[in-house]
């Protein structure tokens, strides 16, 4: 059931829930994604980066689009944080049904002019475009932003962007961050800025990027297999949950992946040190992420949304 990403967000936008846009790398975790997505009947969207393509080739690519093909519930391809036009293009030519370009570093008419142009290329397709304007801070594949740096998007920007783009949904930034570490206790998220937003551009998709939790107990669990994760701290789910009824359509997810994947490892290779195959090891990693993507899906209200 592959789709774009729009006739996935456009529903959940019209009934109030959040869909995950989950990133993928590897075999284990495509399959962990698409199979919590069906246990809980839920559509869901497979980010993958331009790190992600790199690292799998345009195998891994394709895996993952006759995974989503095969799926029993809607599923969209979607490309994440594009970089450039070519990098687009070679996602709309493996095959992908959404894609991201993301210029929202650049100077406000350049990240106009390149969207335009993703926009056209991507429409003479069928494909759906998500767009990004302000700036998170953290760090995510090419995207590496410093606090200090760091925009909040501008309401009237943001409709002016919308507007002039074309763009069927729009990475907006409230105040959450790419990776583990969201600064101090509980990060402020501007649920204000996010509801002028939203009031702006009626029935427009919003996206949240860097919404990870962060779940503790996946830190606490990994740091006491040897590793080093000091500080770690992810998005509240209240939250999260106030985003989705404040317009937000697409919750992107990549750090509570990767931490799930790393503890069920570590746990494996501590617990039982004989142990050499690859199936043993990436097996319980692909459990505990599935777990993870079921309890994401609970929390977005997209279970039994498919």
């Amino acid at each position: 059931m592959l789709v774009t990403g729009l006739e996935i967000l456009k529903k959940a936008r019209e009934e109030g829930y959040g869909v995950g846009a989950f990133n993928t790398n590897n075999m284990e975790i495509t399959q962990a994604i698409l199979e919590a997505s069906e246990a809980k009947r839920s559509p869901v969207i497979l980010a993958m980066s331009e790190g992600a393509i790199k690292y799998g080739g345009g195998y891994l690519a394709r895996m993952v689009i006759e995974a989503a093909r095969d799926a029993r519930v809607p599923v969209a391809v979607h490309l994440d944080h594009g970089s450039s036009y070519e990098a687009v293009l070679r996602a709309l030519r493996l095959g992908f049904t959404s894609v991201m370009i993301d210029k929202s570093g650049e100077d406000f008419e350049t990240n106009v002019a390149e969207t335009k142009r993703v926009v056209a290329a991507a429409r003479a397709v069928g494909v759906s475009v998500e767009a990004e304007i302000g700036k998170l801070a953290g760090v995510e594949e090419h995207v590496a932003v410093d606090e200090k740096d760091a925009l909040l998007t501008n309401p009237r920007e943001a409709q002016i962007f919308a507007e002039r783009t074309g763009i069927d949904f729009l990475a907006v930034a409230i105040g959450t961050s790419h990776g583990p570490y969201k600064g101090k206790g509980r990060p402020f998220i501007d649920h204000a800025r996010l509801k002028e937003i939203a009031e702006l551009l009626p029935g427009m998709p919003l996206v949240l990027h860097g919404a990870s939790g962060v779940p503790q107990e996946l830190v606490e669990r990994i740091n006491r297999a040897g590793g080093n994760l000091k500080g770690a701290q992810g998005i509240h789910p209240d939250d999260i949950r106030l985003a989705i009824q404040g317009g937000i359509s697409k919750i992107n997810t990549d750090t509570d992946l990767r931490l799930a994947f790393t503890a069920a490892v570590r746990e494996v290779l501590m617990e039982k040190p004989e142990i050499f195959d690859p199936r043993k090891i990436l097996g319980p990693a692909r459990e505990e992420m599935k777990r993870v993507v079921m309890e994401r899906i609970e929390l977005f209200g997209s279970a039994g949304r498919a």
